[in-house]
């Protein structure tokens, strides 16, 4: 069906349970920091690019950037 409408599937073989495990813990931190709903498309953007763009990338600290930030760690060419 994916193939079909020209998707390309992003899972591993049977047997692979950390293959999306980088996301599912993106998404979990995601949804406990906003919430799942919001009351409109917009406010849901502008929701999503402030914590993103703002808190997430030049803030947050991430251990397996070696506490850096995401925006140091690129700046620094590390990425």
């Amino acid at each position: 069906m994916l193939e079909k409408a020209g998707i390309t599937c992003s899972m591993s073989g049977r047997g692979n349970c950390h293959d999306n495990a980088a996301m599912a813990t993106w998404f979990a931190t995601l949804k406990c920091e906003l919430g799942e709903r919001f009351d409109s498309t917009h406010e849901a953007m502008r929701q999503l690019f402030d914590f993103i763009e703002v808190f997430y990338n030049n803030q947050r600290r991430h251990s397996a950037l070696g506490y850096s930030r995401p925006a140091d760690f690129e700046r620094a060419g590390l990425a």
